[in-house]
C-alpha cells in the first residue's frame, strides 16, 4: 500500500509539473493560478500543496530543473579540438536540445522576471555557467587567431539569442529539416566571427 501511495504520488508530482510548465509556457506565469494547474491535472488545489510550497517554487524548480539538465549534457559531449569543430558542436547542440523542449526553452528566457530576487540570482548563475561554454569558444578562437571578435562575451550572447530564435519560427513541416537548420546556423556563425563558411 504505501509503495502505491509512493507511486500516486510520484505520478501527480510529474503531472503537476508537465501541466505548470505547458501552462506558464501558453498563458504566462502571471495568468495561471494553482487552481487552473490542479483543474488540468485532476486534482483539487490542495493536493498540488504536498509537492509545492507555492507557485514561485514550482517557476523556479521547473526552470533550474531545465537549466541543470542543459549543463548535464553539455558536459557529457565528447571533447572537440579545433576552435571551428567546438563552434560547430555548441551550434548543433544548442539548436537539437532546445528545439526539443520548447516549452522549458520559453520559461527560462521569459519568465526571469517573475522569479523572486534570490531565485533569480541562482537562475542567472546557471544561465551564465551555460553562456561560459560559446564565451570560451570564442575566446580561444580568437587566441588561436581564428575568430576575429571584439567582446566574445558580447558575441556569445548575441550568437545564443539567434539561436534561440529558432523555436519562435521553425516548424518539423516546413521546406527545412531540422538538419537543414542547423547547417545554415553553423555556416552563419562562422560568418559572424570571421571564420568563414562551414565546408560543405
Amino acid at each position: 500500500m504505501a509503495k502505491r501511495r509512493g507511486h500516486d504520488a510520484a505520478e501527480t508530482d510529474r503531472r503537476m509539473r508537465a501541466a505548470a510548465l505547458r501552462l506558464f509556457a501558453r498563458h504566462g506565469y502571471a495568468a495561471v493560478s494553482m487552481r487552473r494547474i490542479a483543474a488540468e491535472v485532476g486534482v483539487q488545489a490542495g493536493a498540488l500543496y504536498t509537492h509545492t510550497p507555492d507557485k514561485q517554487t514550482l517557476l523556479f524548480s521547473l526552470m533550474a530543473e531545465h537549466l541543470r539538465e542543459l549543463l548535464a549534457a553539455v558536459a557529457a559531449l565528447p571533447p572537440a579540438q579545433t576552435p571551428d569543430a567546438r563552434l560547430d558542436q555548441f551550434v548543433d547542440f544548442h539548436i537539437r536540445f532546445h528545439r526539443a523542449r520548447p516549452d522549458a526553452v520559453f520559461i527560462a528566457y521569459m519568465e526571469l522576471r517573475n522569479l523572486s530576487p534570490g531565485n533569480f540570482r541562482v537562475i542567472e548563475g546557471l544561465r551564465r555557467d551555460y553562456e561560459a561554454w560559446p564565451e570560451a569558444i570564442l575566446r580561444d578562437g580568437r587566441a588561436e587567431g581564428v575568430f576575429v571578435v571584439p567582446d566574445p562575451k558580447i558575441a556569445a550572447i548575441g550568437l545564443i539569442a539567434m539561436l534561440n530564435g529558432i523555436n519562435t519560427w521553425y516548424r518539423d513541416s516546413g521546406r527545412l529539416s531540422l538538419g537543414d537548420v542547423v547547417e545554415i546556423h553553423r555556416r552563419m556563425a562562422r560568418g559572424i566571427v570571421g571564420a568563414g563558411a562551414a565546408p560543405a
